[in-house]
C-alpha cells in the first residue's frame, strides 16, 4: 500500500484520537503526530518502496520534510543543551517531521541515518532515565536493517510499540497517546492485509501470509 495511504489513515486516527479528548493544540499535535508516525514505522524496515512512488510534489515534500525535521531536532537539542530539558511537546513533533521524511527514502544511506537516529534516541533515554525511549531508539535503530514486511509486520511489534506508547503516555502524561500508538501501527498491518502481498501476522512461528485483497492499493 503506498505510503500517502498509510500516513493519511493515520492521521485520521490522530485527529480522532485529539477529538476524544480535552482538547489543547499542543496535545492534538502530539496526537496526530505519535498516529501518522506508528502508522508509518512498520515500514522503517528494510529498503523502502516508497520513495519511487512519489511523483515530483510529493518529492519535494519528502525533502521539506528532512529538512524541516532537521531543523526542529536541532532546536529541540539547543534547547535540551542550553537548559538541560528535554521537552516531549516538542521533541516528539520534531523526530516524528524527521523520520516521516526518511521513511520515504531507500538505500544504505537511508538506513544508516535511521539507525543513527534509533542510537542518539537510546542515549537521550539512558541519559534521562527514560525506559520507553530506550525502546524507541533500540526499535529505530534494529529495525532498518530486516527485510521488508517481516518482522516488523507482526503481532509482536505491535505489542513492543504498545508498550514504547505507554511509556511515553505516562512520562508525558497524556491519556490515549498508547492506544493512539497502537491504533496507529495496527493500521498499517490491517491495510497492508487488504493488499495482494499479505502480511506475516505471527512470523517467525509461521510464515502463513494473511491476506485480504480488496483491489490494487
Amino acid at each position: 500500500m503506498k505510503g500517502t495511504t498509510h500516513l493519511a489513515i493515520g492521521v485520521a486516527i490522530g485527529v480522532a484520537a485529539a477529538a476524544s479528548h480535552p482538547f489543547e493544540a499542543k496535545h492534538a499535535a502530539l496526537y496526530v503526530a505519535v498516529a501518522a508516525f506508528s502508522s508509518l514505522s512498520a515500514d522503517l524496515d528494510g529498503t523502502s518502496l516508497l520513495s519511487g512512488k512519489l511523483n515530483r510534489t510529493a518529492k519535494i515534500v519528502h525533502w521539506l520534510m528532512i529538512w524541516g525535521g532537521i531543523a526542529l531536532v536541532s532546536a529541540a537539542a539547543g534547547v535540551y543543551i542550553a537548559q538541560g530539558e528535554l521537552r516531549l511537546t516538542w521533541a516528539v513533533p520534531a523526530v516524528t517531521v524527521l523520520l516521516l521524511g526518511l521513511v520515504l527514502g531507500n538505500g544504505a544511506i537511508r538506513n544508516a541515518l535511521v539507525c543513527a537516529i534509533g542510537l542518539g534516541l537510546i542515549y537521550g533515554g539512558y541519559a534521562g532515565d527514560m525506559n520507553w525511549l530506550i525502546g524507541l531508539g533500540a526499535f529505530i535503530a534494529w529495525v532498518p536493517w530486516l527485510n521488508h514486511r517481516g518482522l516488523t509486520h507482526t503481532v509482536w511489534a505491535a505489542a513492543a510499540w504498545w508498550g514504547i506508547g505507554l511509556g511515553l503516555e505516562r512520562q508525558l502524561p497524556l491519556d490515549g497517546i498508547a492506544q493512539t500508538a497502537l491504533w496507529g501501527y495496527l493500521s498499517h498491518l490491517i491495510a497492508d492485509t487488504l493488499t495482494p502481498s499479505g502480511v506475516k501476522w505471527l512470523y517467525p512461528l509461521t510464515k502463513k501470509t494473511f491476506k485480504l485483497p480488496i483491489g490494487k492499493l
